[in-house]
């Protein structure tokens, strides 16, 4: 079965994936959505385990204090770039 552009354009706003991806997902499925949507998660899970491993060393340290009552929230990054990035602080 074939896909058109708008079937990879629905799938890329249901999962966040990039085209090439959809393409590929859809290629794989015979432009089957469900089963699109289904092999991209599986590849995802495949490429956070992959990214898991990695050591986010680079971060920042967040505190609020509120009367008698604090938190601290610690938030890491893999590289100094992003943690000095605006909006991730």
């Amino acid at each position: 079965m074939a896909y058109t552009a708008a079937d990879v354009k629905n799938l890329r706003e249901r999962t966040g994936a990039g085209m090439m991806d959809c393409k590929k997902a859809l290629t794989e499925t015979d432009g089957d959505i469900e089963a699109a949507v289904d092999a991209l998660r599986a590849k995802g899970l495949a490429a956070a385990a992959k990214k898991s491993s990695r050591t986010a060393a680079e971060g920042l340290v967040g505190v609020a204090v509120e009367g008698s009552k604090g938190v601290a929230v610690e938030v890491n990054s893999e590289t100094d770039f992003v943690a000095k990035n605006d909006q991730f602080q």
